[in-house]
């Protein structure tokens, strides 16, 4: 009998996906990852593959979307507190990183001749309500 798949959810680097797949496991969920050992191989190429592809069986899928739906999506601080944004006082905030600086443009490139991941990204947040971008500066 062959057996059909689902991607259950797509991430940009391994290591979030590999933490979501363990907690698919611990719930009786068999999960494997795709493409995970190409971008640890080379994280630039992460969007251009379409990210590491979370699968579990097509029987388990919803049982997975459940435990996924569980999990907060959002940013915390340090204290796993909900970022809260300024402007609307909404809790569905995600990080983002850019290089929109002309020193992180700077050694984005640099980094990108030399094979190496940028050291210098700038850290803003996002709202998923209003859109609001914004700087979180921990107290």
């Amino acid at each position: 009998m062959k057996q059909i798949f689902s991607t259950v959810a797509v991430f940009q680097y391994s290591a979030e996906a590999q933490i979501i797949k363990g907690r698919l496991e611990s719930e009786g969920i068999n999960s494997f990852l795709v493409d995970n050992h190409t971008i640890d191989t080379d994280p630039l190429v992460s969007n251009a593959i379409g990210g590491v592809k979370l699968k579990v069986k097509k029987e388990d899928e919803e049982k997975a979307r459940q435990v996924l739906d569980a999990i907060s999506k959002y940013s915390v601080n340090d204290e796993g507190e909900q970022i809260i944004c300024p402007e609307c006082n909404s809790d569905k905030v995600e990080l983002f990183t850019n290089v929109k600086s002309p020193g992180s443009l700077f050694f984005f490139g640099i980094s990108f001749l030399v094979n190496a991941l940028p050291i210098v990204v700038n850290r803003e947040y996002q709202c998923a309500n209003c859109n609001n971008k914004f700087k979180h500066d921990e107290p």
